[in-house]
């Protein structure tokens, strides 16, 4: 089941507290300290005034801020499917855009702790046709494979008839049989581009023997517990997921885009991304010598404080924590996933109706921890 049929209920806020500091689901259970009834409380009227204030009635999707792996204030709100008056709760999968990333990423350095990958061996090693010799695994992981994006060069028609819906395999088939060229020299730069995270997801293919949406079940959904959680792959099943609309609540059509997987085309709730939270607190799931590389950045070409680890995007500040997140956006949907380390802090926001209000979880960092910023938005 992709999307629960709530027909006819009526929608609601959910502001559900957990009392159980272990994270039960998950077979990697991580123990925080349990939250005072009254530091709950008082977070819990400040968010409720911030979601009022900054998100509104309007926003459709999914709002959850929790800390020690403990929800402190959660709301759902608007519609999965508008036409067929699907509601969205706290069980509703929604479309969360280059947020996949983090998970792609994820299951590839656990196929390194396992010592299946390498991080500096090439994705030739791995995918022979790959048609660039010099790219690694970790080249994929930070963007700075310097490849150009996939999105841009299948578009046009003597190279692929956008009637047909475009795989994963064709991106790389494509590349390999085209002179397709870079977008800059390997390794010179970081350049964000999807075209890494589709090869990142036939790696995992290649190295599992599985296809990537049973891979990612196996490795992430099924033992974290995210029972919401799926990767798309099937357009015939298109109707039986979130769909994605306009602000003006247009339905958006689906495309040849849109079975491409790793880096999006993950469905999930915030429930599911709180559970996949919490377990990367522990050095079971993820190994801390991985968690160091995963959490650092890689690209100082350029000054400024924004930066890319392997598969989060960060900002270093001169003073403060270091701040880590993924945003993404594709189609109607937005998508902001915020993961405050020094402060066990998650904050997520996810929505199936195109608006920038997602973003606005920056905002509430400086309320947990010594971040000094107040942008409204961030990055893709």
């Amino acid at each position: 089941m992709y999307i629960s049929c709530t027909k006819g209920k009526s929608q609601t806020t959910v502001n559900h507290i957990s009392s159980d500091t272990t994270i039960t689901d998950s077979k990697f259970k991580v123990s925080f300290p349990k939250l005072t009834k009254e530091f709950i409380e008082s977070n819990k009227s400040y968010l409720e005034h911030f979601y009022n204030s900054k998100y509104g009635s309007d926003f459709s999707g999914g709002f959850l801020v929790a800390k020690n792996g403990q929800i402190i204030y959660e709301h759902y709100n608007g519609y999965a499917y508008k036409e067929k008056d699907i509601k969205i709760d706290e069980h509703t999968p929604i479309h969360v855009a280059s947020v996949s990333k983090v998970i792609t990423a994820t299951t590839v350095l656990r196929l390194v702790d396992q010592g299946k990958v390498k991080l500096d061996q090439t994705v030739q090693s791995i995918l022979p046709t790959f048609p660039y010799a010099e790219t690694t695994v970790r080249m994929l992981l930070n963007h700075r494979s310097g490849m150009r994006n996939y999105a841009y060069f299948t578009d046009n028609k003597a190279i692929w008839d956008r009637k047909t819906p475009l795989t994963n395999q064709d991106v790389l088939n494509i590349m390999a049989t085209h002179n397709i060229g870079l977008e800059s020299r390997i390794n010179n730069r970081f350049q964000y581009c999807n075209t890494n995270y589709v090869m990142l997801a036939l790696i995992v293919e290649k190295v599992t023997n599985k296809t990537f949406p049973d891979a990612v079940k196996e490795m992430i959904f099924d033992p974290l517990g995210m029972t919401d959680s799926f990767i798309f792959h099937d357009m015939e099943k298109k109707d039986e997921v979130s769909q994605s609309y306009k602000s003006s609540n247009i339905r958006l059509a689906w495309e040849y885009l849109d079975v491409t997987y790793g880096d999006k085309n993950m469905f999930t709730t915030a429930r599911d991304l709180l559970k996949f939270d919490s377990a990367t607190y522990s050095n079971d799931f993820l190994s801390n010598e991985v968690k160091q590389e995963m959490f650092r950045g890689y690209s100082y070409e350029r000054k400024g404080n924004k930066n890319y680890g392997l598969g989060f995007r960060l900002i270093e500040f001169e003073r403060g924590p270091l701040y880590i997140f993924h945003n993404g956006w594709w189609h109607g949907n937005t998508a902001s996933y915020v993961t405050l380390r020094d402060e066990k802090v998650t904050i997520i926001s996810l929505s199936n109706k195109y608006t920038t209000k997602t973003y606005k979880t920056k905002q509430l960092a400086s309320h947990f921890g010594d971040y000094p910023f107040e942008g409204d938005e961030g990055d893709e």
